[in-house]
């Protein structure tokens, strides 16, 4: 097979991203698309459907809240065995639903969170490759497949603890796929001679070669997928979530530390959202106590903007269009905010619990409830709720939209809905 090397991937992705309607196949490469936005600018996705609706439903085997990525009409997720974690990496046609191909992995049945999954990582995907990562208790593992489904290379991360189970996602930079690899430091570990350390991680595409890893304070287990930060002046950072660092940004060629803001005290779950000089970020824990924080970084320092700590998110993570902030609650409160000051402009009750994060095509803010519904809410700086259609089960999973359609991931089947883009 012709492959394309990867040292000159990101021209070619450049090239892709600069040719129009060409580049809306490769809109949904990663958790929340590109960059971790959660963002569209497609009209194609309507604000209200019924059963019939839909272009196809496909059943997926076992279970998941993985995300759907998108490479072309190649549709990537996870799923696994609830019953003995046997892992499955599978791939779909985004046209027709058909499943392409599914590779099995034999894992350890190991205790999660009953809100948890065995398959809780988005894959990443690129021109040739996709990435996918999860763990069991003796191995973190980090494969690369080609888009035929052949593994190209697979890292033993070692041991991972984590009380809730594994959950966050690669990502790419250039020629690296990164990895976040951060452990649960127990009471009974804190005495000993060797604790569990907590890393950032960085490999190269091709190779799977480890390039860089940093060190992390260990603490608490940090679900927070990184995403790409651009100072006004300066080269791009990684930047990203946990307690013991905050919000922090590292070189993403060489994982050096670069500034970090210890703004958080529980667990982080949510991912950071980048917005000019702005990053957001959440902490929470199921008790409450969630509360959203904004910082300003010119690169080289960053300090606290404002903090949201009303009805704030723990899970999901923040969207946002223009101007305008906007928030979802796990219990299901809806609200928006000035971006630049915190300033609220709305704040509702909308209904439904909620795990996924809120995604925006165009005008529209999509919300799909663990308790079965998508709710559509104008993204807009007065509240209106346009839709409320039931998926007929429920999902933990957050929608991608490619190709001008919508992906759902429900807790058994995958769907499509909306039109193409031409």
């Amino acid at each position: 097979m012709n492959r394309l090397p990867l040292t000159k991937l990101s021209v070619f992705i450049t090239i892709l991203a600069l040719s129009g309607s060409a580049a809306f196949a490769q809109e949904w490469t990663r958790f929340r698309g590109s960059n971790g936005t959660g963002e569209s600018e497609v009209t194609t996705i309507p604000a209200t459907w019924t059963d019939t609706d839909y272009n196809w439903s496909a059943p997926l085997p076992g279970y998941g809240i993985s995300s759907p990525s998108l490479w072309g009409n190649l549709l990537f997720i996870l799923s696994a065995d609830p019953e003995n974690a046997t892992r499955y990496v599978l791939c779909y046609d985004a046209d027709t639903g058909k499943q392409l191909w599914n590779r099995e992995f034999p894992s350890t049945f190991h205790s999660i969170h009953k809100m948890s999954s065995f398959a809780s990582s988005t894959p990443a995907v690129d021109a040739e490759q996709v990435y996918v990562a999860w763990s069991a208790p003796e191995s973190l593992s980090l494969m690369a497949f080609t888009h035929a489904g052949e593994v190209v290379w697979k890292k033993d991360l070692g041991p991972w603890l984590g009380q809730h189970g594994f959950g966050t996602s690669p990502i790419l930079f250039e020629d690296l796929v990164i990895v976040t690899n951060f452990q649960e430091l127990k009471d009974k570990d804190r005495g000993k001679a060797e604790p569990p350390k907590s890393f950032v991680m960085a490999f190269d595409r091709q190779t799977g070669e480890e390039r860089w890893r940093t060190e992390r304070k260990t603490d608490s287990v940090a679900y927070s997928v990184p995403a790409i930060f651009e100072p006004a002046s300066g080269s791009p950072q990684l930047v990203n979530t946990s307690t013991g660092s905050g919000l922090y940004a590292l070189d993403p060629k060489t994982g050096t530390e670069l500034w970090s803001s210890v703004v958080f005290d529980k667990r982080t779950v949510s991912s950071p959202l980048v917005k000019g000089d702005l990053i957001f970020g959440s902490t929470g824990s199921g008790g409450g106590g969630s509360y959203v924080t904004a910082v300003r970084s010119d690169g080289k320092q960053a300090e606290v903007a404002y903090k949201i700590d009303e009805q704030a998110p723990y899970v999901p993570t923040v969207v946002a269009r223009g101007d305008l902030l906007f928030l979802l609650s796990d219990g299901g409160i809806a609200a928006c905010f000035d971006i630049k000051t915190g300033e609220l402009h709305w704040r509702k009750r909308i209904g439904g619990n909620y795990q996924g994060s809120p995604v925006r095509a165009a005008d529209k803010i999509y919300c799909s409830s663990v308790d079965g519904e998508m709710v559509v809410l104008a993204a807009d700086k007065e509240f209106a709720e346009l839709g409320r259609i039931p998926l007929s089960e429920g999902t933990r999973s957050t929608p991608a939209i490619a190709r001008g359609q919508m992906f759902i991931r429900t807790f058994s089947k995958l769907m499509s809905i909306g039109g193409k883009s031409p």
